[in-house]
């Protein structure tokens, strides 16, 4: 590198002390800022246009600084021999002007003007805290007549300028990112101009600097480090604004660096007094100044803090993606609403449906909808109430007394601006809401109860079918509380041995025999007495809890099939199993344990599915079935014909039964039609090979349709109501070798 090797000939000519010193020295540092500023130049013509301004300016520093040391040269060949003329300090002021700006132009530089502001304060700071510093320690001594020269003065400050520029470096310096090799090396530029200007200033006091030793080398070597920065690629960057949450926090020595010298500035004033106690003019000044900026600084870091609380007001009171109130800011008003001495009442509303535009679209054409839905949702409410969004898909509205809009009316409104628009009619996308009604009342203790109220009417909308209002009456209360509280009852049953089974027999239609028999759960609840599965199941599946009952259901009927195989070898045992069970893949060995324990055949247990569940299986789903009929257990599609009926399933699922739903049977006598149907069901069962069970036969005429029809199994009142264990093993006690008996002559006939 040419630039090198002007800085190492200068070097080895300055050290081995050969003639025209001065000359060889000014000469180089003028021909290494000329090429520094030429790198300069074709650096930003190579970088990306972020950096192209620092580049830039950079270049017109080394200019600055050529033009300067040539203007220097050339009044000391004219005889001056420390020319500190005026063109000369403006030249400086003007290169320390572009130099700074070059900083704040990095990319890791503050990107508002405050904030560049304040980074330039701080180097403001440290460098008027340096004065008194200096006067210490190298002016302390030289006469106020040695400094009668205001520009001789400026030139003494020359360190102090440099450190300024360098805590400028620091702070522009991002936290926790890299600062890149450029700013690292230009960091170093900057401690060698630091390091030969503190010298230069201290062989001047002193009265012992000469032109032309080894010192001067110095210069030149801190803009050869600019050309070496030049060559260095630029460290990554975002283009993007960046968000305050990415920015790390800075470490504690960056934060109090500006700092640290304003100690030192103190100390070195208060030893700087005279006898007399007088403060040197230049201190004095120069304390002035740093207190002045010391007040500006700390004015910005007052305002700056403001704004950070405004910003973190911002973060906690209003939902980032909606610019709405959130669920804080809501319960806050709430709260303060219910002091007054207005009527109060809130909407909590639910979009109905919300989650299957997720899953189908992405969350960000969520998101997209759900804003759109909320200046919808803004609009409608208008001054007559406060929205706020308390949730994913939840958006509640406070209305008080003093409003003239109803809360009937403002939900009616909701519904209106929820109705889909023409561009979300093609895209199927169907905006509704459940909306719940509640207002304060004597029966409410807090907000919470309010808001528990308005969301029991909101579930209650959305039982009503959706896109609905509800107000909270007494009655939804009652039930809903009543509803919780057998939940609560519901998780304590199975371990508490609440729950007990029923089994209703399956009769041969051709010889009256029983062939099987239906375990049904029943609750013996402490409080209620015996509910039915209608009364619990629905909460059960709502609340998972149909997994540990369809467990306990399963280990109980195989334990029960065992104790009668003695007397009805060939009579088997059917359980219900949950669409929610199906797709658990422990289903296999729930089942071949509750076999293998009770010692039952798997052949004798009959898992009873609804067609609905099967037909929503997966793969999986169908490849569990298919490995429990490989064990031997036998499959049923219960209530066959009212759920999603397709021929092509039935070639899928490995079932071995189907059994007609009780409402085609019931009609058999008087609807021709629903002959037909059990009769085509009955056909297309022999033609898959399946067994046929009509169920709720309950009487005779329905027994003969249904055997006329050639069904081969019945189940129904007609032949035995869900009746003990101890009942249905009586009947079987008194089968033939054969192990099934007369249903006719057993107590659960029905006649």
């Amino acid at each position: 590198m040419g630039a090198g090797a002007v800085v190492a000939f200068e070097a080895l000519w300055l050290v081995l002390g050969l003639p025209a010193g001065a000359l060889v020295s000014d000469l180089g540092a003028i021909t290494v800022a000329g090429w520094a500023g030429v790198a300069c130049v074709g650096a930003a013509r190579r970088h990306p246009v972020p950096l192209r301004r620092f580049w830039l300016l950079l270049a017109a520093t080394m200019a600055l600084s050529l033009a300067g040391r040539a203007l220097w040269t050339s009044q000391r060949l004219l005889g001056e021999s420390l020319p500190h003329t005026l063109p000369i300090g403006l030249i400086f002021a003007a290169s320390l002007l572009t130099g700074t700006g070059a900083l704040l132009c990095w990319v890791t530089a503050p990107r508002t003007t405050v904030g560049r502001l304040r980074t330039l304060l701080d180097g403001v700071i440290v460098g008027l805290a340096l004065i008194p510093i200096g006067w210490l320690l190298i002016f302390r001594n030289v006469t106020m007549a040695d400094l009668d020269e205001p520009l001789r003065t400026a030139g003494l400050l020359y360190p102090m300028f440099d450190l300024m520029q360098l805590t400028i470096l620091v702070a522009v310096v991002g936290p926790g990112r890299p600062a890149g090799r450029p700013m690292a090396l230009l960091g170093v530029s900057l401690t060698v101009r630091a390091i030969a200007d503190a010298v230069y200033v201290s062989l001047v006091a002193a009265g012992t600097y000469q032109l032309g030793t080894p010192v001067d080398v110095l210069w030149p070597l801190s803009y050869l480090l600019i050309v070496v920065a030049t060559r260095m690629s630029p460290p990554q960057y975002d283009d993007g604004a960046e968000e305050a949450s990415d920015v790390p926090l800075p470490p504690w020595w960056r934060v109090v660096l500006p700092y640290l010298p304003v100690a030192g500035a103190i100390v070195a004033t208060m030893l700087a007094r005279d006898a007399s106690g007088h403060t040197p003019l230049p201190i004095f000044l120069a304390m002035m100044a740093l207190l002045a900026t010391l007040a500006l600084r700390q004015g910005l870091a007052a305002n700056e803090n403001l704004r950070l609380v405004a910003r973190l007001r911002q973060l906690a009171y209003v939902d980032q993606l909606t610019g709405l109130p959130n669920r804080l800011a809501f319960i806050r008003r709430l709260r303060g609403a219910l002091r007054g001495a207005n009527r109060v009442a809130v909407l909590l509303l639910d979009l109905d449906g919300f989650k299957q535009v997720n899953d189908r679209f992405g969350h960000t054409t969520g998101d997209t909808l759900l804003s759109g839905l909320s200046r919808r949702m803004r609009r409608a409410v208008g001054d007559d109430g406060m929205i706020a969004r308390i949730g994913g898909d939840e958006f509640a509205v406070l209305v008080t007394g003093g409003r003239p809009a109803t809360p009937e009316r403002l939900a009616e409104r909701l519904l209106a601006a929820l109705q889909p628009s023409p561009g979300e009619e093609l895209v199927g996308v169907h905006p509704s809401a459940s909306i719940g009604i509640a207002e304060y009342g004597p029966q409410h203790i807090s907000h919470t109860d309010l808001l528990r109220d308005a969301d029991i009417a909101m579930y209650a909308a959305k039982a009503a079918g959706k896109s609905a209002y509800r107000r909270s009456t007494q009655a939804l209360r009652e039930s809903a509380v009543s509803r919780a509280e057998l939940i609560a009852d519901l998780r304590r049953a199975v371990d508490e041995e609440q729950l007990h089974l029923e089994f209703q027999p399956i009769v041969d239609l051709a010889t009256g025999v029983v062939r099987s028999a239906e375990a049904l759960v029943r609750w013996r609840h402490p409080r209620l007495g015996v509910l039915s599965p209608a009364r619990f199941l629905p909460l059960a599946e709502e609340t998972g809890l149909i997994l540990p009952i369809d467990r306990w259901v399963i280990h109980e009927a195989c334990r029960a099939a065992a104790t009668w195989q003695e007397r009805g070898p060939s009579a088997t045992v059917a359980v219900n199993i949950a669409a929610a069970h199906l797709r658990r893949p422990d289903l296999i060995a729930t089942v071949t344990e509750a076999t293998a324990g009770a010692g039952l055949a798997p052949r004798a247990l009959t898992l009873e599915l609804t067609e609905s569940a099967l037909i929503e299986g997966s793969d999986a789903v169908l490849d569990r079935l298919s490995q429990l009929r490989e064990l031997g257990i036998r499959i049923a599609i219960d209530d066959f014909g009212t759920g999603y009926s397709s021929l092509s399933y039935l070639h899928r699922i490995p079932a071995t039964e189907l059994k007609i739903d009780r409402s085609f049977v019931a009609r058999i006598p008087e609807d021709t039609r629903a002959y037909a149907t059990v009769e085509m069901v009955t056909r297309l069962a022999g033609a898959f090979n399946l067994g046929v069970v009509a169920e709720g036969v309950e009487t005779e005429r329905q027994h003969d349709a249904v055997a006329a029809i050639g069904c081969v199994q019945g189940q129904g009142y007609r032949y035995g109501r869900p009746a003990a264990l101890a009942e249905l093993r009586s009947v079987l006690a008194k089968s033939g070798p054969s192990g099934v008996t007369d249903v006719a002559e057993s107590g659960l006939t029905l006649t």
